[in-house]
């Protein structure tokens, strides 16, 4: 029996404990260590691994074959082995070997535990394994030479170990540049028009838009694109009209025109123009929206790129464009109409005027707002960033109508870009916005110099009824504050966003055949390197929707297209409707117009309340979902028509709800459950909390959570919270219901039936 041995062992490569010198039969996956040709630094940093997932191995059942290793030596003594595992399990040469073969502490745990159990569970395993296994229990061999089939488990259950420099190359964004060949091969005129909002910076860049032979308009918003995709046109300058959710062809016979004018994101980086225009630059540092900016810049095929925005950009654009060889034209603008920060805040919404815009940072305070506008005998038009496109123009254009008796505006920040409005005076109903932070969580921050002047620069639009614009406060206490604010410098734009392609997730996917999108998109990350001039944009919305639709079979590429999806993953009733989208698609069933209305429950009436107002803007958002889907799956998606349609008719029914928004809100509150604390509170604008603007943030807060306690009990910091969306009704009852409980069972430390000594 001994005689049939030898052969396999050395087929097997067995070799005592100096493994370390026989390692080039099991080359080491070099983690910290391999670097790719471009890389200029020397070297790489260590992947996060433990994003990697293992690949499962299932034990080898009761195999039909014969157990060739038993026959030519004996059946194994698991009890035998299970202690000869554990022994090299602790082996410090072993460990050693492990990290020289891309195996760190948790992979080499993970490995060694997944290997025991393929062994133990095993009713055979190879004949190599098992004469070694055999000679181990028999004295005849060291638990060392397990280690080359240890490997080899580990690489099957870790896929990764053994493309690591491949996969490195992959996800290497140190050279984006290098990504646009057709841009690369002409050489580019960078004109950067630098401004304030309101110094006519892109009517500039747009006159040399209308006046090239050829062009393309790529902003931030699709009223933006809609704009310019109007002023073209009725400047005889044919020009189409791209979004996601839309194409509009200027010519009768759908024949592509010579200007375009899109979002960002839906610019070709392929075809030659003669101009292209870029807006709102600085958003190039946008956390989960930059990589689009980034990508235009770069990759445009145009003779001169205009770009737009914030003098905070032109040092990072200047830096960008010597990677590629290209100098860049600064022409600075200066406001058109000047703009006055007064000396006195509102205080009282009797003080309101004709021309008045008061700015708030959430819906409840949108509400809490107008209804108080309207209690006082004023209409005003509503602006929030969830309403349609077409109710946000209807609401400017109400506003901005002279015979209209509409004189008073309460808008969110959406009005910072996209619509031109004529405002004599910004109030900021306050100065601090709820933020999402990296881990996800809710914050509340002081508004960014950049994003203060942004709104109050929307004040005064050259060329309104109004030739000067003036901003304050609706409180006395924040206006010393804002006027700070104002005067700082606006921070300089740092880097410019990336976001993996799904050309490059491809070929990840090639290497890691079994793992999941979400678990690719994370690998990718770890493993990318980027130069000090690149971030990678957020991708937490992107994993949301590829965990969610996981389960749905479907290829690849159809995946990433769902996971890019614009969607807001708050609106349950959306990212809902997109599981189904994804269910319906992976069976191959088109979704048609009637599936579509089944699901929405089309036709819907006007909304009796706030709840069924925010209920059709979801709907609302579902019909761009589907338009957006259509575009890139017509077979599956093919009643894009009929949708559009039905979509425009939504729009006249949530324009109906938001001209009747005081009253929704009125009949929101009437149907409210008895004892819940009011959302809209009567006296909303004077009950605020004073607070000295000298006091930074953190004792600010800490400061109004302990007077509200003390001063004005739980309903007032109730009040607060709702209004700044940090708590909803449904949230208020669930913590006052675990109030009481506490508070009778005296774990809070408060007197119960027996008194505390």
């Amino acid at each position: 029996m001994r005689r049939c041995a030898g052969p396999l062992l050395r087929l097997a490569g067995r070799r005592p404990l100096p493994l370390r010198h026989g390692a080039a039969a099991f080359p080491a996956a070099s983690f910290s260590s391999s670097s790719s040709p471009s890389d200029g630094s020397g070297g790489s940093r260590a992947p996060d691994t433990s994003l990697f997932v293992p690949v499962p191995l299932k034990p080898v059942g009761d195999a039909a074959e014969e157990d060739v290793g038993a026959e030519l030596t004996r059946p194994l003594d698991k009890a035998e082995v299970l202690k000869n595992l554990n022994k090299f399990y602790k082996r410090k040469e072993i460990q050693r070997l492990g990290t020289e073969n891309g195996l760190d502490a948790r992979l080499f745990h993970q490995a060694f535990i997944s290997f025991r159990k393929y062994i133990m569970e095993s009713s055979s395993v190879s004949a190599d394994l098992h004469i070694i296994l055999n000679d181990i229990c028999c004295g005849a061999g060291h638990v060392d030479d397990l280690f080359p089939f240890f490997l080899r488990h580990a690489k099957q259950i870790f896929p990764m170990l053994d493309c690591m420099d491949d996969l490195r190359k992959i996800s290497d964004l140190r050279l984006p540049p290098n990504w646009y060949p057709e841009a690369r091969a002409i050489q580019r005129k960078i004109i950067f028009h630098a401004g304030p909002t309101n110094s006519g910076k892109t009517y500039h860049a747009i006159q040399r838009f209308l006046s090239a032979k050829s062009g393309i308009y790529c902003g931030p918003l699709k009223l933006l694109a809609h704009e310019i995709f109007q002023k073209s046109n009725a400047a005889n300058v044919p020009c189409d009209l791209v979004t996601g959710e839309e194409r509009v062809y200027a010519n009768e016979d759908a024949r592509q025109a010579s200007h375009i004018a899109c979002t960002i994101e839906m610019c070709s980086t392929n075809t030659p123009y003669e101009v292209a225009v870029i807006d709102e630059i600085q958003m190039i540092r946008d956390p989960a929206r930059g990589w689009a900016w980034t990508r235009a810049l770069l990759g445009l095929s145009a003779e001169e790129i205009h770009v737009c925005g914030e003098a905070a950009a032109i040092d990072l654009v200047t830096e960008l464009m010597y990677t590629t060889g290209e100098e860049v034209e600064v022409r600075n603008y200066e406001r058109l109409t000047p703009l006055t920060v007064l000396d006195y805040a509102l205080e009282s919404l009797d003080n309101l005027r004709p021309g008045d815009c008061i700015v708030c940072f959430s819906k409840n305070d949108i509400y809490s707002v107008s209804r108080q506008v309207e209690a006082r005998g004023l209409e005003c038009a509503v602006i929030y960033g969830s309403l349609p496109p077409g109710t946000k123009l209807e609401q400017a254009k109400k506003f901005n109508d002279p015979d209209d008796p509409c004189k008073i505006l309460v808008a969110t920040d959406a009005i910072g870009m996209g619509l031109n409005l004529c405002i004599k005076r910004i109030i900021f109903n306050s100065i601090v916005k709820p933020t999402i932070n990296e881990k996800g969580e809710k914050e509340i921050d002081l508004i960014t110099t950049s994003q203060a002047l942004q709104i109050a620069g929307r004040a005064g639009r050259y060329g309104s009824s109004f030739k000067q614009g003036e901003v304050t406060t609706m409180h006395r206490d924040d206006l010393a504050q804002l006027k700070e604010i104002l005067s700082e410098p606006v921070r300089p734009v740092k880097a410019a966003g990336l976001h993996p392609t799904a050309e490059q997730i491809e070929m990840f996917a090639y290497h890691l055949p079994d793992a999941t999108l979400s678990n690719l998109i994370d690998i990718f990350v770890s493993l990318s390197q980027v130069d000090g001039l690149y971030f990678v944009c957020n991708i937490d919305d992107f994993k949301f929707l590829a965990d969610m639709i996981q389960h749905i079979p479907l290829n690849l590429r159809s995946r990433y297209v769902f996971c890019t999806a614009p969607l807001n993953r708050k609106e349950p009733f959306v990212c809902t409707t997109l599981l189904k989208f994804a269910r319906q698609f992976s069976r191959n069933e088109p979704l048609t117009f009637d599936w579509l209305c089944r699901h929405t429950k089309w036709p819907l009436a006007p909304p009796k309340n706030i709840k069924e107002l925010v209920h059709l803007e979801a709907v609302h958002d579902v019909f761009d979902l589907y338009l957006w889907l259509s575009y890139r799956f017509m077979d599956m998606f093919p009643d894009a028509a009929l949708v559009r349609s039905i979509q425009k008719k939504l729009d006249d029914i949530i324009q109906i709800g938001v001209c009747n928004i005081t009253k929704l809100i009125r009949a929101s509150q009437s149907s409210a459950a008895p004892g819940a604390s009011e959302v809209v509170p009567e006296d909303f604008p004077l009950s605020r909390t004073k607070r000295d603007s000298r006091v930074s943030l953190k004792a600010y807060r800490s400061s109004v959570r302990q007077e509200d306690l003390k001063s004005h009990g739980r309903g007032s910091l109730a009040n607060r919270l709702l209004r700044e969306g940090l708590l909803t009704q449904e949230m208020l009852r669930q913590l006052e219901s675990e109030w009481q409980d506490q508070h009778r069972s005296g774990r809070y430390g408060l007197e119960t039936g027996k008194k505390k000594k």
